[in-house]
């Protein structure tokens, strides 16, 4: 927190900034998050190996994020295409950050990728990974917003 902090009376501003990426940022992680687990879940289950299960749940994790972006503006009557452009727009960044930083927290937990799915390490070191994600993705999307882009340009959709 800067000194200046007390002084948020006379610029309420941030205080909306915030609370917007925020629920991007939360918005963006439930669905990384089912893509994520969903992903984990399925390779581990089928006994693959880290890199194969990893490339699993990005996948499903890009493609469940855009979704949940998307539902909304489809659901306002916005053409496929289109939706889909805003969502790859809004979402890549910040999906590419949470992948990354989470995939990455998995890979650096002894045990946590070997984990069986009956394992609370599995999970333990999941919801972590995703926690360490969502605080990475954050400062991005905070940053996307008061440039005017990525959830902005959704928001603006509603």
């Amino acid at each position: 927190m800067s000194a200046h902090a007390h002084h948020h009376h006379d610029q309420p501003a941030p205080v909306s900034l915030n609370r917007l990426a925020w629920s991007a940022t939360l918005h963006c992680l439930a669905g990384c998050a089912i893509g994520e687990v969903a992903g984990m879940v399925i390779g581990t289950a089928l006994g693959w190996g880290d890199l194969a299960t990893i490339a699993l749940a990005v996948t499903l994790a890009f493609l469940s994020g855009f979704a949940l972006t998307m539902v909304p503006l489809l659901r306002a009557g916005m053409a496929f295409r289109q939706a889909a452009r805003l969502a790859v727009a809004a979402d890549a960044a910040s999906i590419t950050v949470m992948e990354v930083v989470d995939n990455a927290v998995m890979l650096a937990i002894p045990g946590a990728m070997s984990a069986g799915l009956g394992d609370p390490l599995f999970w333990g070191s999941l919801a972590f990974a995703l926690a360490v994600a969502g605080l990475a993705a954050f400062p991005l999307n905070r940053w996307l917003i008061a440039r005017g882009r990525g959830h902005a340009v959704v928001h603006a959709h509603h």
